[in-house]
This record gives C-alpha cells, structure tokens and sequence, in this order.
C-alpha cells in the first residue's frame, strides 16, 4: 500500500489532474516535480539509513560516469522495501497513470524496477538517453521516478538534475537534488539528461532512491541502447572519446549476442 509512504496529497485522484496538466505541458520533456513526495517519517528513515556507499555492489566508473547503485533490498533497513513496494502498487500506480495518460503501468523487482543510486565528491553522470526496454522481461520502459534524499545540500555543490532538448542545443531545466524531491519523466529519445560533476564535503553523497515504470511494448517499439551524448561546451577530444565508446559498446553487444552472452556487466559486483 502507498497509504502512509507517500505524501497523501499525491494519492488524491482529484489533484491528479493538476498534476497531469503540469508534466503534460512540461518542457523539454514530459516531466513533474513534487516536493515532500514521502511523508515525513518515512523520507527521515530512508535517510538515516541509506546504506553506505561502499556497499552498494554496482560501481558505474567510465569517460561519462562515476556512481554506486544497488538493488538489493533484503540488506538494507526493512523501510526500504516498504518503499519499493509502495512505489509498485496499484494505489500509486493507477495514480501515475491518471498523471501521465499512459495505461498499465507497472515496475519490476530486478535492477530494472528500483533501487539506490549514490555519488561520493567527484560523482557525475554525463548526459543520455535511457535504454527503452527491460531486455529480460521484454518491457517498454516509460516513465523514471527519482526521489532525492539529500539534506541540506546547498547550490555550491552542483549536482542538478539537467533536462536537455533532443538537439542537445540547451539544458532547459535544472532540478536541484534536495531532500524529499522527486520527479518523473518521460524517458526517450527526447530526454537527454544527466548531472555534472559534484563538489561536496568529504562525508557527504549525493543520494536517490530510483523507479522505472514499464508497459508492454507498442506494435514496432524494438529494443534501444541507452547513449551518452556531449554537451555543447565539452572539449573535441571528448567529445570523440564519447562518440567512440558508443559506437563500441553497441557493436561489441551485437557481437556478444552473436556469441549468445546476453548479460555480461564487470560492473555489478551481485553477479
């Protein structure tokens, strides 16, 4: 149940419709804020708990990122998986559905549904575009729920959310990591995003708890890489590094599931 996890304004089918009118008309993608999502209690517990960065078992370190993640629940305080289950039910999902307009949408309990993400001083990941489907479960994947857990993070330590146009000629919004802050979008070739590098005090990290909402794929929707894709203002060199590493990793899948290696990730210390 999502009753007593999150805020219960955002369950009220009537404030729906405010809220749908918001990320429907929303620029550069479709994508709404909401302040204090969690109730109170529940917000305080996740964050006197977040488990420490150095056990999260994913490390993400390449040319265009550098963050911890994980997703496995049964380690961690017990909150978390009321959360996740909460964040997965029909209450809130038939909630997300009325504000987004989009029917049957549902997460998963794999790497895929939810979990944590966490940068210590230095974290970023540079701008892209998510992978459309949920490769194992053959999934369109549709909407991100972020939920940041950071107090008192101040504008000097960076780390906005950053939500570019498709020509990657603007970042149009920024959305400030604070406590208790969520968003969702709509996640396709239109939402390029990302956040920079972050400066902040040693003790400190940049914490998220992630969902991602799927529905069965539409008649010629096919499986879409995520890509890494250059701000206007990085450097030639890499720029072409980043182009490079794309044009890499998308072939040396290809060749993988030539060689039937379907899931083959160093990064994930779980597997």
């Amino acid at each position: 149940m999502a009753t007593g996890i999150i805020n219960p304004k955002f369950l009220d089918q009537v404030f729906a419709q405010e809220l749908s009118n918001s990320y429907l008309n929303a620029k550069p993608c479709k994508y709404l804020v909401m302040e204090d999502f969690f109730t109170e209690e529940t917000a305080n517990t996740l964050f006197e708990n977040f488990p420490p960065i150095q056990d999260l078992n994913v490390k993400r370190k390449s040319l265009n990122e550098e963050k911890s993640e994980d997703y496995h629940f049964d380690r961690w305080h017990p909150t978390f998986s009321l959360v996740r289950d909460a964040i997965g039910s029909s209450e809130w999902g038939e909630q997300l559905c009325r504000i987004t307009g989009i029917e049957d949408l549902h997460t998963t309990k794999d790497a895929l549904g939810s979990g944590v993400h966490q940068g210590k001083n230095g974290s970023y990941v540079d701008v892209h575009i998510d992978v459309n489907m949920n490769p194992k479960l053959g999934l369109w994947r549709r909407i991100n729920l972020l939920v940041y857990l950071n107090k008192n993070w101040l504008p000097e330590y960076g780390g906005d959310l950053e939500l570019w146009n498709k020509d990657m000629t603007e970042c149009v919004v920024k959305i400030p990591p604070t406590f208790n802050t969520a968003v969702i979008f709509y996640t396709d070739d239109n939402s390029p995003h990302g956040y920079k590098k972050i400066n902040i005090p040693d003790g400190e990290s940049r914490k998220s708890f992630y969902t991602y909402y799927y529905t069965k794929p539409a008649e010629g929707i096919t499986y879409r890489d995520s890509k890494f894709v250059s701000r206007p203002e990085d450097n030639a060199a890499r720029k072409i590094a980043t182009g490079v590493k794309e044009i890499l990793k998308i072939n040396g899948k290809k060749l993988l599931k030539v060689l039937g290696i379907k899931n083959l990730d160093f990064q994930d210390k779980n597997k």
